[in-house]
């Protein structure tokens, strides 16, 4: 199997080296092509303004001065496009992409790409201990139980244009109640707050805050999941028409 291994975190985070641990059981053949610098909350944009530049860092690792999303593309139609991947891995992303997160994940993104481009895709995120920093996140529940559900995953690889979003919970590997497959999740971002704060120089700056997690009956979504130290399996698809809405909206204007 041929894998291509990417993220939102940059080439040199830690997460990074998780996922070439995880992915190198799987492989006969590991290509890295990952963002440069850090690229969290970049979502699935692709850069147009300016040129990209890859950088080649050893035998079919590379890095790219762009986006997630360029690094799949610069992936699939370049370096790898007499031999694009079997499957592409994103991640292990530094904090949780739950919920709405996965609209602005960078390591979802990237995954997207891969599915829109008729690769199956998996996005791999391991949720903090203390969220909003690096010192809560602990890589055991990923490093443990990445293998297992990767196995589990690879014996039936979503198509489709469909992919699969993995979150380990912020708990010790051993504390790790097991695997359930859910919904995605939403907060209630009504309830978003803005923290304004001065820098020393007397200028204004400001801070978003999350929104409040909506409580599922049965906590079936994937928030709920991770909060009840399970590991997350969500299969996303990058269908966005709400089929629901279609017939009225076609009766409205027939008038």
């Amino acid at each position: 199997m041929r894998i291509l291994l990417t993220n939102d975190d940059g080439i040199h985070a830690p997460g990074f080296e998780v996922l070439e641990r995880l992915a190198a059981p799987f492989a006969d053949e590991l290509w890295v092509v990952a963002p440069a610098e850090e690229q969290s909350g970049a979502g699935h944009s692709l850069t147009l303004t300016r040129p990209l530049r890859i950088r080649k860092h050893g035998e079919r690792r590379f890095s790219a001065d762009g986006t997630p999303t360029d690094s799949v593309m610069l992936a699939l139609g370049h370096l790898m496009k007499d031999h694009k991947p079997d499957l592409i891995l994103s991640g292990v992303n530094r904090g949780a992409n739950l919920g709405e997160d996965v609209t602005y994940s960078g390591t979802v993104s990237a995954a997207m790409e891969g599915a829109l481009a008729g690769v199956p895709s998996i996005a791999l995120s391991q949720c903090s201990m203390a969220p909003g920093t690096s010192d809560g996140v602990k890589w055991g529940a990923a490093e443990t139980w990445g293998p297992r559900v990767l196995e589990t995953l690879l014996a039936d690889l979503p198509r489709d244009k469909t992919l699969i979003n993995v979150n380990f919970p912020p708990v010790a590997a051993a504390d790790v109640r097991g695997v359930k497959v859910c919904d995605q999740g939403f907060r209630d971002y009504s309830r978003l707050s803005v923290i304004e704060r001065q820098d020393p120089r007397g200028f204004r700056y400001y801070w978003f805050g999350g929104g409040e997690t909506i409580e599922t009956p049965g906590h079936q979504t994937d928030l709920e999941v991770v909060a009840d130290g399970f590991v997350a399996v969500t299969p996303l698809h990058l269908d966005l028409t709400h089929h629901a809405s279609l017939d009225g909206l076609r009766a409205r204007f027939a008038d």
